[in-house]
């Protein structure tokens, strides 16, 4: 019987180290795609945030988990609002720039998987100003286009890995 426990415990322990290492290297998507309304985080087979417009409510967030599906509306009026004393606590000053540091090396180890920006000002002359550094940009950096139809489209895929961000904070 003894036997049978240790092997059942040792079975559970490796269950589990392989279930975190996948939440270390499992691919998190943040996609922002204007043109057909799709805001959305992915953890790939885990969960999905999206954002999205509603009839009554102006936005509701929409969590999908494996099995199951949630709706929080943000901007919606609490029931009970409940009146609390304002204690004025001292605050430990942030260090800003330690802050900053910290936010440059997370946004950093995001990569860039599409990058589309469709654009009309509305001005042609803007547009033609727009025309050169647009196609300079289209050799280095994504795909950037002028149009004078009055389109405005933007795509932002950006992808990363939870252990790269661990080694953001890490690294510095």
């Amino acid at each position: 019987m003894h036997k049978y426990k240790t092997m059942l415990w040792a079975i559970f322990g490796i269950l589990l180290f392989l279930f975190i290492l996948y939440l270390l290297f499992v691919p998190l998507d943040i996609v922002i795609n204007v043109g057909k309304n799709q805001y959305f985080v992915r953890i790939w087979g885990l969960a999905k945030v999206a954002l999205e417009g509603h009839e009554t409510e102006f936005i509701r967030i929409k969590l999908n988990t494996l099995f199951t599906r949630f709706y929080f509306y943000p901007l919606r009026k609490k029931k009970k609002e409940q009146k609390k004393k304002i204690e004025k606590k001292a605050r430990k000053r942030n260090n800003i720039q330690s802050n900053l540091k910290y936010g440059l090396q997370v946004i950093k180890s995001f990569k860039v998987k599409k990058l589309l920006l469709d654009i009309d000002t509305g001005d042609c002359i803007e547009n033609a100003k727009l025309y050169p550094a647009f196609a300079f940009l289209n050799h280095h950096v994504g795909t950037f286009q002028v149009n004078f139809e009055g389109r405005v489209n933007m795509v932002l895929h950006l992808q990363n890995r939870p252990i790269n961000i661990i080694k953001s904070f890490i690294n510095i």
